[in-house]
């Protein structure tokens, strides 16, 4: 956990969308969506205090106070008594009177329980604040970030403009040149950080947003239990900058909300919970759906910057598209997609095979890494027998491949790992199959 005023990355200064409400009128949500939420969660857990609430619910102790006394009128919330006898102690409250009918009537409506949700105009106004567009990296940090793979330097060069502009990328090449990794090293290198909320609502619908698959929370040690210049609505999550990477999974319904028709509350798509961060498409081109396909879903997100969902009653809303979107594929662009398309995909990088001296640099940087010995006169021979008087292209993830069956197959023998040139050869076999040159 940080302080405050230790908060890693870019954190920026809280704004107003972040300062914490005091009332519910202060929250940008109805008060019937707060009020039915707060019904749900003693319909869930039970008799509870206003701590309780405040943990579950996510908001500050005068909201929830304000929203209890307002349902305690309503004869929908009644007090328990204390909970224990210290002077401490809190009040316990509970569905009652008319409570259990509006509890049930509310999970009917939608059965989500947990932090409350921000407006969807704050939400969108807070993207706008925490853009990735904010967050550039310096060259050293793209030379730092790629510093374990074997790269020509001319690379850097054409990557950094393409990544320090938050527009689409193309990567392309032979396959197990580097593309995911070159994608994920800049990628991660985005160290900033961003508030995240758990929920939104739009349409009096609810949005489940915060996904711990793909937003890495940062606690945040807080001043303070009361709400202050320096707090930050609880409904908020710091986060670091996401990395949203789907490879042949990836369908056309992902990038649409989900609703559930039992639970009746939707779910973000994923590359919308990528927002202010950086979203891969690995292996494009082998997806279910065609790739032209997923390029004519993107055409006015890629172009304006903004994308469309809709709700299950029609009701349409734009949203920000504000991520740096990268396409990694070992299908040349002209058989990818057509030129309305490709035009879409602002930067188009080739990620070349290595030549022989950057093989052999890979070769034995991972022998070392892994404790594997191997005379360079047979490293020679092998690069040459099978690469140098052959249409076999060198690639960057053949020797991983090769050091790891020569270590499993020395493993298994009780020997020191070492290669020798039948090894290789079995090695080259099984990378290869038994057509292997």
């Amino acid at each position: 956990m940080v302080s405050a005023a230790e908060r890693p990355g870019d954190v920026q200064e809280v704004g107003e969308a972040l300062r914490p409400p005091v009332l519910p009128e202060d929250t940008g949500v109805e008060q019937e969506i707060l009020q039915r939420l707060l019904a749900k969660t003693l319909h869930v857990h039970g008799t509870m205090t206003t701590s309780a609430l405040v943990r579950e619910m996510k908001l500050p102790a005068t909201v929830v106070n304000a929203l209890l006394k307002e349902l305690q009128k309503l004869l929908i919330v009644e007090a328990k008594g204390m909970a224990g006898s210290d002077m401490r102690a809190e009040i316990r409250f509970a569905l009652g009177g008319r409570g259990h009918e509006f509890a049930l009537d509310a999970m009917a409506q939608s059965q989500y329980v947990g932090p409350a949700p921000v407006s969807l105009e704050s939400f969108i106004a807070q993207i706008g604040r925490q853009s990735i567009r904010r967050d550039r990296l310096s060259r050293q940090q793209i030379v730092d970030s790629l510093s374990h793979l074997v790269l020509p330097p001319y690379l850097v060069d054409l990557l950094g403009p393409a990544f320090n502009s938050a527009r689409s990328i193309l990567l392309y090449g032979e396959p197990g040149n580097g593309k995911t990794s070159i994608a994920e090293a800049v990628g991660r290198a985005f160290t900033g950080t961003i508030h995240v909320p758990y929920c939104f609502t739009v349409g009096g619908q609810i949005v489940n947003f915060f996904d711990p698959t793909i937003h890495t929370a940062i606690e945040v040690e807080q001043p303070g239990t009361s709400p202050s210049r320096s707090a930050v609505d609880p409904r908020w999550q710091l986060c670091r900058r996401p990395f949203v990477i789907t490879g042949g999974e990836l369908t056309l319904d992902m990038l649409d909300l989900s609703f559930n028709p039992v639970t009746h509350f939707y779910e973000a798509p994923v590359h919308f919970k990528a927002a202010g961060g950086v979203f891969v498409v690995d292996d494009f081109g082998r997806q279910r759906t065609d790739p032209q396909s997923v390029l004519n879903r993107w055409i006015v997100p890629l172009e304006r910057g903004f994308d469309q969902l809709t709700l299950n009653t029609g009701k349409k809303f734009s949203v920000p598209f504000d991520q740096l979107v990268i396409f990694s594929t070992n299908i040349e662009p002209s058989v990818l997609a057509d030129a309305g398309g490709l035009r879409r995909l602002y930067y188009k990088i080739r990620i070349p095979s290595p030549t022989a001296n950057d093989y052999k640099k890979i070769f034995f940087d991972v022998a070392d890494r892994q404790g594997v010995e191997i005379e360079p006169n047979l490293f020679e021979l092998f690069y040459d027998s099978h690469y140098g008087h052959t249409e076999v292209a060198p690639a960057g993830h053949h020797p991983k491949y090769l050091i790891d069956f020569v270590e499993s197959v020395c493993h298994f023998r009780g020997s020191a790992p070492a290669a020798d040139s039948d090894l290789l050869e079995a090695g080259w076999r099984n990378l290869h199959g038994s057509a292997a040159p």
